[in-house]
């Protein structure tokens, strides 16, 4: 039986013609594995920084993976249903950059030439924003790993939805290279263990096992069983030279083929393969061969010394016949796309939804017409604005770090999903939020999807490397962030964040919003999905809060542009200028009304989102913040960064040290954030 029939027979994705059974001349492909390791030697010693070894070691079995399986089509590198390949790695970044060139891909010769400079297009580490045909910003070890297993589970659903026996939109797989430091972070751990209890069959992770990290051989710090562990997991298992065309054609093959779990492919390699000085040595890691070792090299496989970057045209020839082959499948698929869409119905009006990532335009005015009305924590009025949110946006989907009920964060009338049940749109992730953060970011990635996750605020701690990342990359990624201050109370300081507003507003591109009642939590989600330049961060109370009155006449599309005036002071212009944020906000109103029976006219600003609020022209900023009137900003967080909001001469009332373990309203009375207490210390202040 031949590979595409035995496929075909098992259930697994339909696979090029030919997929797996090429034969190409042995002389051929040694030349092809020849020309991806010195355009990855020469492109770092030009740059003068980079790491040679890995892209060296691995290049047999990434030739053997894009010339007879990777679909992909270098002319619209982002179809829908191309295979994804994935160098979690990214320190290996000259190994991507040499196969996207050699594949047809818009990353000509000149670019390689530019290897790590200013504007190019291979910086040191992959930047999907930034290169077409880079999947994933890879940087920090096991992120790319996490984001593929959120791929694969996003294709898996829209599989779910959208595939008909005689019409199969979706059947990419995720083709996954991962390093010896990958497979040691504990973010590949988490993933792992989840692509498991998925049954994810379409991922593929292939494992450069050269067992040489920075400071020497792995056996410094790991000697645990690989094989062992990931058999644990549930996936399945191959061990192979990295370096024999047969065992990885044969490896590869039996990997596609396999179904109902993830398959780990563990390459036995050497770094920096060829060069006879630094072969097999942490040297070859981290530093540029060098001009005289990267001669010998040459010479020693029998590659030509000069010129640079050289490619031959029987090399060039071969990687021009596979895109052809790409191109001819993406052809196939778009056929299919259009009698799929030919079918009409309702089934095809929200595949057109969902791949569009289509949000109404008038979502703020169908939330307002959602609105809770009761007093109730912000967690919980964000949960009840979500069922709405779920029905207008299909592409919505999301899940919680075992703190569902918590974060109250389930998508109602939907289910969860699971191994073989990939129709819902709810995730349990587990007490996993390493993963969990990649995971979303790699559905940010995907077609179809607005992913969302959750967990209490000061477990952003766990996710940091995937909120960077995603600010980085300008994914829409969603992170609702429950249980946000010292009133977690009885938990006591493990549990109540304080410094961590200020760690994510830090984070450039990453926007937080901190909502003060339902009508914040309407404009939250607004803000959240219509952002697609980068990530949203929503932090929501445990405790009670207050719905706020607003003035007559207001505008609730004021509540989009960051901070905007909550109550005017009474009578003439504001003799104070009270800024808060979340539950502070109903702490502020109440101030004021102190406040001005003592004859101070108080102006109180809602600031839901500071980093939209300095977006907005001078003009918006100075009417909401007039110059010349004095400040006080209330948060019970870090009060440091903002001194530079207050002024000089303002006030900042927060919290600069860690909490205790009480009731959340003993804590408030200690801490001084009641409207009595804020008032006192302004008068103080003030006099």
């Amino acid at each position: 039986m031949t590979l595409a029939r035995r496929a075909q027979a098992v259930g697994v994705a339909p696979v090029l013609e030919g997929e797996g059974q090429r034969e190409y001349d042995p002389k051929l492909v040694e030349k092809c594995v020849h020309a991806i390791q010195m355009l990855s030697a020469d492109a770092i010693d030009k740059a003068a920084s980079g790491h040679p070894g890995a892209p060296m070691g691995m290049a047999a079995f990434a030739f053997e993976l894009w010339t007879r399986h990777l679909r992909y089509d270098p002319a619209d590198p982002g179809w829908p249903n191309r295979d994804r390949f994935i160098l979690s790695c990214g320190h290996a970044s000259m190994l991507l950059y040499a196969l996207l060139h050699l594949g047809g891909y818009d990353v000509p010769l000149d670019e390689i030439k530019r290897f790590r400079q200013l504007g190019s297009k291979t910086p040191g580490h992959p930047e999907s924003f930034r290169t077409r045909g880079v999947e994933v910003t890879s940087g920090a070890l096991g992120q790319g790993y996490g984001n593929a297993v959120g791929m694969a589970t996003s294709l898996k659903m829209m599989a779910a939805r959208y595939n008909r026996p005689d019409l199969p939109l979706f059947t990419a797989r995720v083709f996954v290279v991962a390093s010896d430091g990958d497979v040691m972070e504990g973010v590949s751990a988490e993933a792992s263990s989840l692509a498991a209890h998925l049954g994810l069959d379409n991922l593929v992770v292939l494992y450069d096992s050269n067992q040489i990290s920075i400071d020497g051989a792995t056996a410094l710090t790991s000697s645990e069983n690989v094989r062992k562990r990931y058999e644990a997991y549930g996936w399945h298992v191959q061990e192979i030279d990295g370096h024999d065309h047969a065992q990885i054609r044969a490896a590869l093959d039996v990997a596609v083929a396999e179904t109902g779990r993830p398959k780990l492919v563990i390459m036995r390699t050497i770094i920096g393969k060829g060069s006879p000085s630094k072969q097999g040595s942490a040297r070859s890691h981290g530093e540029p061969l060098g001009a005289a070792e990267t001669r010998l090299t040459k010479q020693s496989i029998g590659w030509p010394v000069d010129p640079p970057f050289f490619v031959p045209d029987d090399v060039r020839a071969l990687f021009a016949e596979r895109a052809e082959d790409g191109k001819r499948e993406h052809a196939a698929w778009n056929a299919t796309v259009a009698a799929f869409e030919r079918t009409g119905g309702d089934s095809v009006a929200l595949y057109r939804k969902m791949m569009a990532k289509e949000v109404p335009a008038n979502l703020l005015e169908e939330l307002l017409r959602a609105l809770p009305t009761q007093d109730a924590p912000t967690r919980a009025l964000s949960g009840l604005l979500e069922q709405r949110v779920a029905e207008l946006v299909p592409s919505l989907v999301g899940g919680s770090a075992d703190l569902t009920s918590s974060c109250k964060t389930l998508i109602e009338g939907s289910a969860a999903i699971a191994k073989g049940k990939y129709e819902g749109r709810n995730f349990h992730f587990g007490i996993r939020e390493h993963a969990m953060g990649t995971f979303v970011n790699g559905m940010a990635l995907s077609d179809g999807f607005i992913p969302f996750s959750s967990t209490f605020l000061v477990f952003s701690d766990y996710m940091r490397p995937a909120l960077r990342t995603a600010a980085i990359a300008h994914l829409q990624s969603v992170f609702l962030f429950s249980h946000d201050s010292i009133y977690v109370g009885e938990d006591g300081p493990t549990h109540q964040p304080v410094e961590h507003f200020w760690t994510l507003r830090l984070i450039p591109n990453l926007d937080l919003l901190r909502p003060a009642d339902a009508l914040e939590c309407a404009a939250a989600w607004v803000h959240a999905l219509r952002r697609k330049d980068g990530p949203t961060a929503v932090v929501l109370t445990r405790q009670k809060v207050t719905n706020l009155p607003r003035p007559a006449g207001f505008d609730p599309s004021v509540m989009l542009r960051g901070a905007y005036v909550m109550a005017e002071a009474s009578g003439a212009k504001p003799g104070l200028v009270i800024v808060a944020t979340g539950s502070e906000v109903e702490v502020a109103v109440g101030a004021k009304k102190l406040l001005e029976q003592d004859g101070v006219p108080v102006r109180v600003v809602s600031a839901p989102c500071w980093q939209q609020f300095e977006r907005q022209d001078a003009a918006y900023r100075a009417e909401v913040l007039p110059r010349g009137v004095r400040r006080v900003v209330i948060e019970v967080g870090r009060t440091e960064p903002w001194r530079g909001v207050a002024g000089d001469d303002g006030l900042v009332i927060g919290m600069d040290t860690y909490g205790v373990s009480a009731p959340y309203k003993v804590l408030q009375k200690e801490y001084g954030f009641t409207p009595e207490a804020v008032a006192s210390r302004i008068r103080a202040w003030m006099a």
